[in-house]
């Protein structure tokens, strides 16, 4: 029963974490007051205080002059190591 409900809960923030992936890309076209922005401020507000130490720890890594900010994925590695053995 408690491996359920951890269980649910990990995949539920996968997928806050993914809905937050995928908004973050989109960031710079959408305006100020748009619904969107509340939208990104929740998950944002959900999803940063996890992937932060993560961040701490593994610094963007470089391509050209762009920075690919590793830590989603990381933290998507780690929930499933530790959903595996909850199934």
């Amino acid at each position: 029963m408690i491996t359920s409900v951890i269980r649910l809960v990990l995949e539920l923030f996968v997928l806050v974490l993914f809905a937050y992936a995928v908004l973050s890309w989109v960031e710079t076209q959408v305006a100020p007051d748009s619904p969107v922005r509340k939208v990104q401020r929740v998950l944002a507000a959900i999803c940063e205080p996890v992937l932060y130490p993560v961040r701490r720890i593994v610094p963007p890594a470089r391509i050209g002059n762009v920075g690919i900010d590793l830590s989603v994925i990381i933290v998507f590695l780690l929930i499933q190591v530790v959903i595996i053995p909850l199934v």
